[in-house]
């Protein structure tokens, strides 16, 4: 008689790097899931059994182990109720070769371990661990090197004023791998510089030059296809009457070399059109007659000492403003800190009002104000600090950077804030919990998996979406209302899975208490 196979308790570990998608009804959650669920019933026969948990990160980037879904299964393989994970792919678990020796250790000391379905990789056994290992650090190790070489040869090359090719620029043509002057191009070039001095404005050089029919460069393709001869954008007008290519100059990572190639622009024109940009940009960015000033441009630091500066982008029709950190050459390992204009700007204003005792007319106070109370605010990772020019030692407002529907915000308690911050992303979820409910209760529908069609979503989605129908009053309406707590957004409430049936321990549970 053949021995029966000990208990192996699996659980399926599914992540998708961004949220899109994860509302339709088979999803790539599910897809990673079925897979995951089709091998542990093949290995039947060895004792896999599935735990029936779900550790779900729709929306988290594997670049790092700040996942909830990954933090809970970690905790239930520590506490003894996992002993095999299950992934579809080893980088669903990590892109990290650090990461993945902490998460192996962590399997390690509990005597648990790892099966990639789609890879030839099952960590429960000690040749797979090794083969592993060694692949993933060889990955790692070539990619490095190979960059190194790749930016050495490039630094070099134009520290010596080398040419190391890209897009050609108006002007110049490339020959014997070098660039050289194309005359009639280059009249062009030394036109649109001067026009740009004599007008003081891109958006009116653009449009002289396309009243005059003067275009961008015509360039062929290597299938022979041919493009250009369009009319300038304004970005390609800043972005040409900036570069130092025309200076006879080459950069690299913010430093600049003599070239081999010969300038077509002189160095006094050239720096007279670099001040009329600059002059002309500050003036965009800090101007009080603009529809959305930065109020606080040029005060806004972040807690490492660089400076943020305003900046925004365009989606579909919509302007999002932010407050960027500014590269510092010295340390670029720091990453880059993007605040969203709009929130700390609540923040700021609220405190203004509240800490300073200065009032104004309208919802917001004109930026002569801000500068004559505020000396200076600072964004740490924990708080952000504001000093007041007419008081001693800063004022700190405890806050912390949390992504919010596929952004990073910052997050404070409500009563910082000057308005109310509805989260659109969670109050879809509230909506969709009701129409969920009412769809459950709908007698054309005489099971949850009818109800869970009739709404096109998933039977495991409709069911978490259930739960949060029966929220309490006070945390469905502080929801509406923008109130709720900094850290819930819609990722924690879809994944809170124990969520209490009694009002007040889900107050407790949401941070509501």
């Amino acid at each position: 008689m053949k021995p029966q196979c000990s208990r192996r308790r699996c659980a399926i570990y599914t992540r998708k790097s961004t949220d899109e998608g994860l509302d339709q009804s088979f999803n790539s959650l599910d897809a990673q899931r079925e897979a995951c669920g089709a091998y542990i019933l093949s290995q039947t026969h060895e004792g896999w059994e599935p735990t029936g948990e779900l550790y779900d990160d729709g929306g988290y980037s594997g670049g790092s182990m700040d996942r909830p879904g990954l933090q809970q299964l970690l905790e239930d393989v520590e506490a003894g109720k996992v002993d095999i994970i299950v992934v579809y792919k080893v980088d669903r678990l990590t892109r990290s070769l650090a990461d993945f020796a902490r998460i192996v250790d962590v399997l390690d000391k509990h005597g648990a371990s790892f099966v990639s379905v789609t890879q030839a990789f099952n960590t429960t056994n000690s040749m797979g661990r090794l083969t592993l290992n060694v692949l993933l650090s060889f990955a790692q190790f070539e990619r490095e090197v190979t960059g190194e070489r790749i930016r050495d040869k490039i630094a070099a090359s134009k520290a010596r004023g080398m040419w190391m090719g890209g897009t050609v620029p108006l002007g110049y043509e490339v020959k014997d791998r070098k660039l050289v002057i194309v005359p009639d191009e280059a009249a062009r070039v030394r036109h649109i510089f001067e026009r740009y001095l004599a007008l003081g404005s891109v958006y009116d050089l653009q449009a002289e030059l396309a009243a005059d029919g003067i275009l961008t460069k015509s360039r062929m393709l290597k299938d022979g296809r041919n493009y250009g001869d369009n009319n300038f954008s304004r970005g390609g007008l800043y972005q040409m009457l900036r570069s130092r290519i025309y200076r006879g100059e080459v950069t690299h990572r913010g430093k600049s070399y003599p070239g081999e190639h010969d300038a077509i622009i002189d160095a006094d024109t050239f720096e007279e059109v670099a001040n009329r940009l600059t002059g002309n940009q500050v003036k965009q960015k800090h101007a009080a007659y603009a529809e959305h000033p930065s109020l606080f441009a040029g005060i806004i630091w972040d807690g490492d000492g660089r400076r943020l500066t305003p900046n925004h982008a365009n989606k579909s029709g919509v302007r999002y403003r932010y407050y960027i950190s500014q590269k510092d050459k010295q340390r670029l390992d720091l990453p880059v800190v993007r605040v969203p204009a709009g929130d700390i700007e609540n923040l700021l204003i609220h405190q203004l009002r509240q800490q300073s005792g200065v009032s104004w007319d309208g919802p917001r106070p004109a930026r002569e104000l801000v500068l004559a109370s505020v000396r200076k605010v600072t964004i740490h990772r924990d708080r952000v600090d504001i000093e007041f020019i007419d008081r001693d030692g800063p004022v700190s407002i405890p806050a912390t950077m949390v992504r919010c529907s596929g952004e990073k915000r910052i997050a404070a308690a409500p009563e910082n804030y000057l308005h109310p911050r509805p989260d659109a992303s969670l109050i879809k979820l509230i909506v969709r919990a009701h129409q969920a409910n009412k769809a459950l209760s709908d007698p054309a529908n005489p099971s949850v998996e009818a109800a869970a069609t009739s709404m096109s979503v998933s039977t495991p989605y409709f069911c978490s979406l259930l739960r949060l129908a029966h929220l309490a009053p006070d945390i469905t309406t502080a929801i509406l209302d923008g109130r709720q707590p900094a850290h819930l957004n819609r990722q924690f409430l879809a994944r809170t899975n124990n969520l209490p049936i009694d009002w007040q321990g889900q107050r407790a549970m949401l941070g509501f208490a």
